[in-house]
């Protein structure tokens, strides 16, 4: 039988086992193939009966890649504090879609400044166990795939909810008080009606860079933020990012570029994150907070094997109904609380701070808890999902230019093996090679196997 006379019903079970619909298959054991999906995908794609930009990791991990087509109510009228008076800003990236978060400020009498962090309230959207809530929480996130993106709620709340998208958006807002040092006099949470400009990180950079306000003030009060976390011992890691985008001609890998704003904006969510924690803990509200132990041990410098290093030796954020203390954020409490159109335990928080300020009862720590566990679950399936189609399509880009040359850095060695990393791909790979740590090369990359998500780099210079 030559590859192309597959009947249909052998290439649909080709095809079910290549996306992890399937255990095992007669047609591989007909074509003398071993029974695994990658085998099949390497067949389908020799077959010509898939492409290169076909990627079946989000369905062998349960991933959903179908589009969220609920119902999405109105916003019901109901007291907000009126804030339309002072500038906001949703700064994001050249073309997001989902602006679910902003920043201001607003001066205080005493030396004290406000920092507002407005995020869409999409809880009043998706409450508790609603038809739009028990579908966010079986994704538990939305699904960011080089070649699209697959919402955890539908885009018409988005559409509805995002800041920025209309004259004035309702939000759920969370103010710190800051000092000069950053200090945190007092944290509040209300519900806000806003008038939001977007910015990307660009355009807000030029404004900072011209000396403009908020943007100096937002600065200051995060370099001064980010300072009392690190003398608390929270670890910063700076390694090459990079945005891939693919379609089925081609695929693209840019270098993302770091921007002061981008780091600012961040400072302004982590402190969201810990004043909402606070808020939550003053009133006894149970949320998913976020939790990390001690790293297992200390790594100086900021060379890339450093912070290669320092990445590993952070465990994972564990997400439990009572606060604990964050060490990679240096901080004694902290939840996420600033995407709720797109992480479900940050709709979760929203639920339970809502519930608060309205005088009603939220969940209980056990059903936290139990929403946690399901969540992140679901979660960890889209976020390895994301992953695996990343590499895939770094792996077409590299296929597309065989002679081109890459610098890389060797970042780690175990025995003879070393792993190297390629700045300009944000991608790691073995490589038998003497070099130590620190060390620069010049590689080329071939033998890519897609299937496998593989491939060979051999040493040019060095």
């Amino acid at each position: 039988m030559t590859l192309p006379d597959l009947t249909p019903a052998q290439r649909t079970e080709l095809e079910l086992l290549a996306r992890g619909k399937q255990d095992k298959s007669r047609t591989m054991r007909d074509l003398k193939q071993p029974e695994t999906p990658e085998a099949a995908h390497a067949l389908l794609l020799r077959a010509g009966l898939w492409t290169d930009a076909r990627t079946p990791y989000a369905d062998r991990l349960g991933a959903a890649l179908n589009p969220v087509t609920l119902d999405v109510p109105p916003f019901v009228p109901e007291q907000r504090l009126d804030l339309t008076h002072l500038d906001v800003y949703a700064i994001d990236d050249e073309g997001n879609r989902d602006p679910d978060d902003a920043v201001g400020i607003e001066t205080l009498p005493g030396g004290l400044t406000r920092l507002w962090v407005h995020v869409a309230d999409v809880a009043a959207l998706a409450p508790a166990d609603s038809p739009l809530d028990l579908e966010a929480r079986a994704r538990g996130a939305t699904l960011y795939l080089p070649d699209r993106t697959i919402g955890m709620l539908p885009d018409a709340l988005v559409e509805q909810a995002g800041l920025g998208l209309h004259d004035t958006s309702p939000a759920l807002s969370i103010s710190l008080d800051l000092d000069e040092d950053g200090n945190a006099d007092a944290v509040d949470v209300q519900l806000t009606t806003v008038r939001v400009q977007r910015l990307t990180y660009t355009q807000a950079q030029e404004r900072l860079d011209a000396g403009a306000e908020p943007f100096v003030t937002l600065a200051r009060l995060a370099a001064a933020s980010r300072e009392l976390r690190v003398q608390e011992g929270a670890l910063s890691i700076d390694l090459p990012e990079v945005r891939v985008k693919a379609d089925e001609a081609g695929a693209t890998v840019t270098p993302l570029p770091k921007p002061e704003m981008r780091g600012v904006v961040q400072e302004c969510m982590t402190l969201a994150g810990w004043g909402a924690a606070i808020y939550a803990d003053d009133h006894a509200i149970a949320l998913p907070f976020a939790t990390q132990d001690p790293p297992h041990r200390e790594v100086q410098g900021d060379t890339l094997p450093a912070q290669w290093a320092r990445r590993r030796t952070l465990a994972r954020t564990r997400f439990q109904p009572a606060p604990g203390p964050h060490a990679g954020m240096g901080l004694d409490l902290y939840t996420q609380a600033t995407s709720p159109m797109r992480r479900y335990l940050d709709l979760v928080v929203h639920q339970q701070l809502r519930a608060h300020l309205a005088g009603q009862d939220g969940l209980s720590g056990k059903e936290v808890a139990a929403r946690v566990a399901q969540a992140q679950m679901n979660a960890d399936a889209t976020r390895q999902a994301e992953r695996l189609s990343r590499r895939h399509h770094t792996l077409r880009f590299i296929a597309a230019q065989p002679e081109r040359e890459w610098e890389a850095v060797v970042v780690d060695r175990r025995g003879p093996q070393a792993t190297l990393l390629i700045p300009d791909l944000a991608f790691d790979l073995p490589l038998s090679t003497p070099a130590a740590p620190g060390t620069a090369l010049r590689v080329r990359l071939g033998d890519v196997n897609l299937p496998n998500l593989t491939l060979r780099a051999r040493v040019v210079t060095d």
